[in-house]
């Protein structure tokens, strides 16, 4: 079973690369050191064995793209989260695993695009959750503003398999340029998948992101979460 206090951070990247991932792993290790969780960073997928991952709190893809496991690792991969472990999905990650159709079910979206950087409002609609509590209802935020094939909760209507989609922050399109998803555009969301955890957060294109104090509590409160430490805001 899923455990310990060990992080495994995932960064393979088969397409575009993002120039924030060694700013991403040294928050995270940071933020996972100071709650007791240690983390590994790699970029070989043959390191997402049953081995490892039943030794780890939680497994973080940091902005992967393209196909970057193989069957096996898929296979370890679904088994680790359905019988307890925690995912979290930073950015990119919604541009990994293309045609693994479980992965889509993992992340909440496919990435579809996106808008030049630049400054938006985001809507925090649930603050009861780590991730999101110290943030303000409207939190004004500048980043890569990703579109997705279809929003988490419109997937889960299409297919029937979301009903514990829990949908934490979206942005509004009115105040920037370039958003297609129209007036419900998911950003931050999490759901039980078996007896694991998933988190996704769109945030985090920019290196100076991982510097900044909000985004770094976001972080922390997505980690915890999916690690299964400390308080969920929802008992779960």
């Amino acid at each position: 079973m899923p455990g310990s206090d060990r992080v495994l951070v995932f960064s393979a990247t088969a397409g575009y690369r993002h120039d924030s991932i060694p700013a991403g792993a040294a928050a995270l290790t940071e933020i996972a050191a100071d709650h007791g969780l240690r983390v590994h960073h790699t970029e070989d997928s043959a390191e997402l064995g049953a081995a490892v991952l039943d030794g780890c709190a939680a497994v973080v893809f940091l902005s992967p793209t393209g196909d970057v496991l193989d069957n096996l690792t898929r296979r370890h991969l679904r088994a680790y989260v359905t019988d307890g472990g925690g995912f979290l999905g930073v950015h990119a990650a919604a541009c990994a695993e293309e045609h693994w159709p479980y992965y889509e079910e993992l992340v909440g979206a496919r990435f579809d695009g996106h808008p030049e950087i630049q400054r938006a409002e985001v809507t925090v609609e649930d603050r009861t959750h780590p991730a999101t509590a110290h943030l303000p209802e409207r939190w004004t935020w500048t980043d890569e503003w990703y579109n997705f094939r279809a929003g988490p909760r419109d997937a889960g209507r299409a297919t029937g398999a979301d009903a514990g989609v829990r949908v934490l922050a979206s942005v509004d399109e009115r105040g920037y340029t370039g958003g297609t998803m129209g007036a419900d555009h998911p950003l931050v969301w999490c759901r039980r998948l078996g007896a694991g955890r998933s988190f996704y957060t769109a945030l985090g294109h920019d290196a100076t992101a991982y510097a900044d104090p909000d985004f770094r509590a976001h972080l922390r409160g997505a980690l915890l979460w999916c690690a299964a430490k400390g308080p969920s805001g929802d008992g779960n």
